[in-house]
């Protein structure tokens, strides 16, 4: 069976970003199949590709993967208008590509939620099995951050959701609260898989060479926030602790955060106005790297804005990189992340927007490291019995293929 593959922001573990799709492809090929997938040029991504566009594309085969990449660049800095650009130029290349390639299922995956529409497509014009994976729900998300206020955006964002899902023969939802959004919507349960992000066991179970980055000594407590610096990650709040431990004199805690978007600048800006010299920031790494940092880490913090859709409606990466390499894991949002970590004693809860109690949470983890090696383990079980990426995998293809029956 051959599935067109089809995420816009497509990396390969050299990359910088999270690796789902390429993990699924390979489960896909070690399966029997064939795929391909398409993409654009993601900062921070890696597709393996180097041969010179042409026409506005290149392809290639990257460890066995069939890629189409389309000289689309895209990076979490641009502004809103240049990213709905891109996502509308890589939408309708995709729709071209879905009406004339051959293949057996059509897959899109989120986001952005444009990536749908070659699969519309693909349905009513060519009778083929359509599959769309649901990384977050738009436009609740935005429409609750604030940051699509419009109206007509807003409504034409609603529509375009209900016709994706309604013409897919099958959806995947990454998170509770993005199952129950499509059921929400109209969907049958039967139609509706829950596969959640997972773990990559195997990279982060190898014993990499620790590092720091300079200025952090191996004495000192490190906390580290690895992903996107935007409006969605409330990255304040860390500032905000940080101050709270600055007051407090506690020099020897030091955050670490680890990676780019559109707010780094105006934070870095912060920690100079307010003499914050125990934050620290660093570009975005490849898995192996980022393997290594968290061999030296302490703690890894689960941060997003306090925003109520986000509480059962996300499936960070970080959190699963985090559990994968033993990381206790602090959170500072409610939902279902906050309970499974509670549940599992694998890492602190903190209630939002309280820096207080955010940095009581850092000073009492500093005090009892012997506990929070003991949290690590478990979330390193975690990781093992309830997200390894290679079962996840298995149940996606069974879910994927299956459409054909």
């Amino acid at each position: 069976m051959h599935i067109l593959y089809f995420h816009q922001h497509f990396s390969t573990p050299r990359g910088a970003t999270g690796i789902r799709s390429y993990e699924m492809a390979k489960c896909l090929l070690a399966r029997g199949h064939e795929v391909t997938i398409v993409c654009g040029s993601y900062e921070g991504g890696v597709t393996g590709l180097s041969n010179p566009f042409v026409k506005g594309a290149r392809r290639g085969v990257v460890d066995g993967i069939s890629v189409i990449e389309f000289e689309l660049s895209y990076s979490n800095t641009d502004g809103f208008l240049r990213r709905t650009n891109t996502f509308l130029k890589f939408a309708a290349r995709s729709v071209l590509l879905a009406l004339g390639e051959k293949y057996d299922v059509l897959f899109a995956t989120t986001t952005p939620l444009t990536a749908g529409i070659p699969g519309i497509f693909a349905r009513w014009l060519r009778r083929k099995p359509f599959v769309f994976e649901v990384r977050d729900l738009w436009p609740e998300l935005p429409k609750a951050m604030g940051v699509i206020r419009n109206p007509l955006i807003l409504g034409a964002m609603s529509i375009l959701e209900w016709i994706s899902y309604h013409s897919a023969h099958r959806l995947i939802g990454l998170s509770p609260g993005i199952v129950h959004g499509i059921n929400s919507r109209g969907i049958a349960p039967k139609r509706i898989e829950s596969v959640p992000n997972g773990c990559d066991i195997e990279i982060f179970g190898k014993s990499w060479q620790p590092w720091r980055p300079m200025g952090i000594l191996s004495a000192d407590f490190l906390a580290i926030f690895t992903g996107t610096h935007g409006v969605a990650n409330g990255l304040d709040a860390l500032l905000d602790a940080a101050a709270e431990l600055k007051r407090r004199g506690r020099n020897n805690i030091k955050i670490l955060l680890v990676g780019r978007g559109g707010l780094k600048n105006k934070l870095q800006e912060r920690v100079l106005r307010d003499g914050l010299d125990n934050v620290f920031f660093h570009d975005p790494v490849d898995k192996e790297r980022l393997a290594g940092l968290m061999a030296s880490a302490d703690l890894g913090l689960q941060i997003l804005a306090n925003v109520p859709a986000f509480y059962y409606g996300t499936s960070p990466n970080k959190f699963f990189d985090y559990i994968a390499a033993g990381l206790p894991v602090l959170s500072n949002y409610p939902g279902w992340l906050s309970e499974l970590i509670v549940e599992n004693g694998c890492g602190i809860s903190v209630p939002p927007e309280n820096p207080s109690a955010f940095a009581d949470a850092l000073e009492d983890a500093e005090k009892n490291r012997d506990g929070l090696r003991l949290m690590g383990q478990r979330g390193r079980v975690v990781a093992e019995e309830q997200f390894n990426r290679s079962k996840l995998a298995n149940h996606w293809v069974d879910w994927v293929t299956g459409v054909m029956r």
